[in-house]
């Protein structure tokens, strides 16, 4: 039974490599959404609702698993729990409670924008690795995550992200409905230092779906970086508790 982990934006499965290394398990499949650090498929449209349909085939290739997402994986993964693959045998995310009240943050609005999000995604594609890694890095990418993730950061993903997010405008009222047919068992991830998550929205989404939480108050966004141990501490009494 593998624990499959699915990243986010702007990331590759690399952002999972240190968390992984600590879990003790050697059955660990880190998926790589298409576009991120590799080519988009012929035919492959990156919108939210193709990244579901994705994820979706991706999971179904294995029997049973134990789910583990962060940033659009994790709201991809909302979309493919509504409706309740048998083989998901738990999952962990750093969610929030999706519903009509949701709103991107100022950075996905930029992105969101006609003009001012290519001009963005030009600056940081023109850039050398070591400024797209500073730029990272002020955006609260932990310092041994940012050279990697900047590394990967290219044309293909600068232009999947613009579309990811464009498709993305009504996603509270899209998928928000989905969430009450979520079951567990879930444990929701809270990093208090995340300036892109909103904690009351992830108190909610463990209340709708009766998840446990792990709280962890000094990471941020990427947890998987700078919480490293108590997030793997963490995960591994979730599971040991299922058994």
């Amino acid at each position: 039974m593998p624990a499959v982990f699915v990243h986010g934006v702007p990331e590759t499965p690399a952002v999972w490599s240190a968390l992984m290394n600590r879990l003790g398990r050697d059955d660990v499949v880190a998926l790589r959404l298409p576009g991120f650090g590799g080519p988009l498929p012929v035919g492959f449209e990156p919108v939210m609702e193709r990244y579901a349909a994705w994820l979706a085939d991706e999971l179904s290739a294995h029997d049973q698993i134990d789910l583990v997402t962060h940033d659009w994986g994790a709201l991809l993964m909302l979309r493919v729990l509504a409706d309740r693959p048998a083989n998901v045998r738990s999952w962990a995310t750093d969610a929030g409670d999706l519903d009509a009240s949701f709103r991107w943050h100022d950075l996905a609005q930029l992105w969101m924008t006609p003009g001012e999000g290519e001009a963005f995604m030009d600056t940081v594609v023109d850039s050398s690795d070591a400024d797209r890694a500073a730029l990272l890095a002020g955006a609260g990418v932990p310092e041994d995550g940012a050279a990697e993730m900047a590394a990967a950061f290219d044309r293909t993903m600068a232009d999947a992200i613009l579309a990811l997010y464009r498709s993305s405008a009504r996603v509270g009222e899209e998928w928000g409905p989905g969430v009450d047919a979520i079951e567990g068992p879930g444990l929701v991830i809270e990093s208090g230092r995340d300036p892109y998550r909103n904690v009351e929205r992830a108190g909610r989404l463990a209340a709708r779906t009766g998840a446990r939480v792990l709280e962890l108050p000094e990471a941020g966004h990427w947890w998987m970086l700078d919480a490293t141990d108590e997030a793997a501490a963490g995960l591994t009494s979730f599971w040991a508790g299922l058994d």
